[in-house]
Order: C-alpha cells, then sequence, then structure tokens
C-alpha cells in the first residue's frame, strides 16, 4: 500500500505493525482535506485515525497538549511522536523494548550525520544513551548525533507542556534531560527529513533500496521495470512503458502506453497520457500530464494541474488547479 510515498502513510503502516491502534495527527490547515484521503487507508489496516486540529500555529510540543485527552488514556502505556517529514526504516519494535529497559521518561531517536555544525547536536552517554544536553551549531566539534524526529515518551511528559506555542526541542527535551530522564537511540540504516522536495526524491530513493532488502515482494517486477519501482495494485500500466529506477506511482493512477518514467513520484490518481516523459519530479493528486509532455529537473505539480500536450517543464513549480498550456523553460513559480 503506497500514497505515491507519502510519508505519514509509511510511518502508519509501521505503527500497525508494532500494535498502535490508534493515531492522531496534529493538523492545523483543512484537516477534512486528510481525513478524506485516509478513509480508505483507516479502513484496510484496521486502524483509527482521527485529527487534533490547531486554531494557530502550536510549534511542535503544542499539539501534543491539546491532544493530551487522546494520549493520556489512563494506561500509562508510552505513545509515540514523529514528525511526519521524516523517513526511515522505523524500528518502533526496538524503540520499544529500549524505552522499556532505561526506565526514562522519554527516548528520541537520534541519526548518524557528517557535518554536525548545520544541525542541533545531541550529547548523550555512549554507554546508556542517557543525554546530557543539546548544542546547537557547534562551532567545535561535540559529537555527530542529531535528533531524528523520532519520539517515544511517557505520559507524564504532557505534564511538562502548556497548551501554547511551544518547542519540544528547544523547551522540553532540555528539561528532561536535565532531570536526566532522557534517553537516545541510535537510529539504525537510513534517515531522511524530505521536507524539501530535491530530498524527498532522495528519500524516496534510500526507502525503496530498503524495501529491495526487507521486503522485495512488494517492488514490481516485468520488462518494463528497471531497478526500485511501487506500483499501488490499484494503478494501470499500459503497453511499452519503462519505468524505473526509484519511481513510486500511487492509488488509482493511470499511466498510459509509451510512457517513460524514472525518479518520481506519482501521488494518487493521477493521468500520465501516452508517451509522455517525466524524471526527477513530483506529480501532485489527481494532475495530468499531456501526450508526448516532457516533465524534469525537479518539476513539482501541485494537486489537480493539467499539463497539455507536448508541454516541456523544466523545474517548474505549479501550484494547485493550474492549467499548463505552454512550457516551463527555466525553474520557476507558476502561481
Amino acid at each position: 500500500m503506497v500514497e505515491g510515498i507519502e510519508t505519514y502513510s509509511v510511518q502508519i503502516e509501521a505503527l500497525k505493525e508494532v500494535g498502535v491502534t490508534e493515531v492522531v495527527l496534529a493538523i492545523n490547515y483543512r484537516p477534512e482535506v486528510m481525513i478524506n484521503f485516509l478513509k480508505d487507508f483507516e479502513d484496510k489496516l484496521g486502524i483509527t485515525i482521527t485529527c487534533s486540529q490547531e486554531t494557530e500555529p502550536l510549534g511542535t510540543a503544542g499539539p501534543l497538549a491539546l491532544a493530551r485527552d487522546k494520549l493520556a488514556d489512563g494506561s500509562g502505556e508510552p505513545f509515540f511522536v514523529l514528525n511526519s517529514d521524516v523517513i526511515s526504516e522505523y524500528p518502533f519494535a526496538e524503540l520499544i523494548k529500549f524505552h522499556k529497559s532505561h526506565g526514562g521518561e522519554a527516548t528520541i531517536m537520534v541519526t548518524k550525520v557528517d557535518e554536525p555544525s548545520k544541525y542541533g547536536v545531541v550529547v548523550m552517554e555512549e554507554a546508556t544513551g542517557r543525554v546530557e544536553r543539546f548544542v546547537e551549531k557547534p562551532k567545535i566539534f561535540v559529537g555527530n548525533k542529531i535528533n531524528a524526529g523520532i519520539y517515544l515518551l511517557n505520559p507524564s511528559v504532557l505534564d511538562r507542556i502548556e497548551l501554547r506555542p511551544t518547542s519540544i526541542e528547544k523547551e522540553v527535551f532540555p528539561k528532561i534531560a536535565a532531570d536526566q530522564q532522557l534517553y537516545a537511540m541510535v537510529l539504525p540504516g537510513f534517515w531522511m527529513d524530505v521536507g524539501q522536495p530535491r530530498d524527498y526524491i532522495t528519500g524516496l530513493r534510500l526507502y525503496l533500496d530498503s524495501l529491495r532488502k526487507k521486503s522485495a515482494s512488494k517492488l514490481a517486477t516485468g520488462a518494463h521495470v528497471v531497478g526500485n519501482v511501487l506500483v499501488h495494485e490499484s494503478a494501470k500500466i499500459g503497453e511499452g512503458c519503462l519505468i524505473g529506477p526509484d519511481v513510486a506511482i500511487g492509488p488509482g493512477c493511470v499511466v498510459e502506453d509509451g510512457v517513460r518514467l524514472s525518479r518520481c513520484t506519482v501521488m494518487r490518481g493521477v493521468r500520465i497520457k501516452k508517451h509522455a516523459c517525466i524524471s526527477n519530479s513530483i506529480i501532485g493528486w489527481h494532475s495530468t500530464v499531456g501526450q508526448w509532455a516532457r516533465i524534469e529537473n525537479m518539476t513539482i505539480l501541485g494537486e489537480d494541474v493539467h499539463v497539455c500536450d507536448e508541454v516541456y517543464s523544466n523545474g517548474g513549480v505549479v501550484l494547485p488547479h493550474k492549467e499548463i498550456k505552454s512550457s516551463i523553460l527555466k525553474p520557476e513559480i507558476v502561481m
């Protein structure tokens, strides 16, 4: 099951595998759109998905206070908190085991980076994993581990968070660390922050590489497939296509005859007409790419964008509900 690799869908599947039965999405814009997308997903997985809507942006901690009634259910069991723009192998079973073994109040996952001076670094005891402090963009080397945006928290953490705009990284975690109750586990395998389009395409490649190693049967096969390709079971692929490497095709998509796709993601409900060529790009929900069109160089089509026949896009970023009748010859935003 794939939504053209929307990270939250991959995360929810991984949560389901370790026994999570309810997921709360913190949303501050048009929750009804997200709920509509997730309804089928909810039914297939047998998991409850609800939205907690912010009337004002509450940062990375405030939404937890807003969803307190859902998170503190009286069981005393810890809950996961995930940044939705992070993709990895999600080793949740190992995270649960580590969290229960150290007995602290919170666990964060960390990942190693080559240039820690660009990030906030987590300084921790190597033997136990206990977090000592955080250093923002250090000038001298203090470590190479950064926050990976994946947490397992005891309900007591909610008592530390007020219902106001709050940063969990800068206001909450340092206090838990000062109380010697914060631990870090090094994330095995790949990790990518996919908040930017170019990083999203890189994250897709890493995710598909991981699938090849762990669940190769989920990947598409056939004479028309090159490298790692993920195609939703409801998508239709025409004759004479060449797809891959590093392509994800979402539910309900139609790829007509003779299409060439590489290093791209095609979201739910997209139609790609005959002999179109798409590379290094993201095609948004319910969009259409015309016959003999060429889409490349990190072109991003928003929802319901219609690219006419024989149009060329070189790095265009097209906002939703647009029709593109003429070529985009250099990277630009089309509003």
